[in-house]
């Protein structure tokens, strides 16, 4: 698979992009970036040098995704949506050695314009709506919005809202793809087909 660089944008030596992913206008790939394979990079997106982004990620126009932040595989960063990397900066203080992790798990969705308090884990397959202010961490399928961040409910990997409880314990299946989904104490899990 080839990969494609527009020319207007900046991949600093060292950057490492893997095959297929698609980087577009203006963007910019510090030295140090790890880019996993057909990732698509949406114009005027910056990588920082200490940052991870796992295969088939999209993250879309006006992003900045700053040190210390980890995408796993299939992410995607909606557009205009913001990480932060410094829980309480100041212009007059330097503070680059206390980055804060912030860790984003496989096929999670971060809707457009929504900001990412540093130092959370956003679990797998969750999503957080547009405009939503995440500063704890968020649960494994999880449907979040709000400011600051409650959840409202679960969502299946495909997307859709499950009919089950927030809280408890219930069983559900997703109307598109039947996938079945067990809420037990509180944490959803996806039943994995045997057949």
């Amino acid at each position: 698979m080839q990969t494609t660089i527009h020319e207007t944008a900046i991949i600093d030596d060292g950057a490492e992009i893997g095959d297929g992913s698609r980087i577009w206008h203006f963007v910019h790939v510090c030295g140090g970036a790890k880019i996993g394979k057909c990732v698509s990079l949406g114009q005027n997106v910056f990588v920082g040098n200490k940052v991870t982004i796992g295969d088939h990620c999209k993250i879309q126009n006006n992003v900045s995704v700053y040190d210390n932040v980890t995408l796993e595989d299939g992410v995607f960063c909606g557009p205009s949506m913001v990480f932060t990397n410094v829980y309480n900066p100041r212009a007059l203080v330097s503070r680059k050695t206390e980055y804060r992790d912030t860790l984003v798990r496989k096929g999670a969705t971060l809707g457009a314009n929504c900001t990412i308090v540093c130092g959370v884990t956003i679990g797998q397959f969750a999503f957080i709506g547009a405009g939503t202010v995440v500063n704890k961490d968020v649960p494994a399928y999880a449907l979040m919005v709000g400011v600051p961040a409650r959840q409202i409910g679960w969502i299946s990997e495909f997307g859709d809202r499950l009919q089950i409880p927030i809280d408890g314990s219930g069983n559900a299946t997703c109307a598109q793809s039947g996938e079945e989904y067990l809420l037990n104490e509180g944490v959803l899990t996806r039943v994995e087909n045997k057949s």
